[in-house]
């Protein structure tokens, strides 16, 4: 009996290091399972994240060729765009091609603002979010 004692007892320690190595390992792979998910779902938002031109609170107003907003009178400025734009879309257009739906001079006005905006303007974090680079 006494030597089944102590065999347990050398055993206990073996078993509980080897139980705590099974449950660090196990929290590594869920991490690394847990981390990749959620940077593929960041890139996807990414791109379907909306930029309005202009930001709802001035859509009185035209946006001229430099991309600033202009009177709806001033000439050669651009009506505002019916609907936002999608990140990807607006990634699109910052590498040269044009917005949907919307001629070659009036894509690049819309761009044109869209590179102007600033925090707290509708849209700015999406703009911002297409600027990082991905890993």
């Amino acid at each position: 009996m006494g030597h089944s004692d102590s065999s347990d007892g050398a055993r206990r320690p073996l078993s509980a290091d080897r139980r705590a190595l099974l449950r660090l390992g196990a929290a590594g792979v869920s991490t690394v399972v847990t981390i990749r998910p959620a940077l593929a779902q960041t890139a996807a938002s990414v791109l379907t994240c909306e930029i309005p031109v202009p930001d709802p609170a001035r859509a009185g107003d035209f946006i001229a060729a430099d991309g600033s907003l202009v009177p709806t009178d001033t000439p050669g400025a651009f009506r505002p765009s019916a609907r936002p734009f999608t990140g990807e879309e607006v990634k699109a257009a910052l590498t040269g091609r044009s917005l949907p739906g919307v001629d070659h001079q009036r894509s690049r006005a819309y761009t044109n603002y869209i590179r102007r905006l600033q925090q707290g303007t509708s849209g700015f974090t999406c703009y911002a979010s297409l600027q990082m680079p991905r890993a």
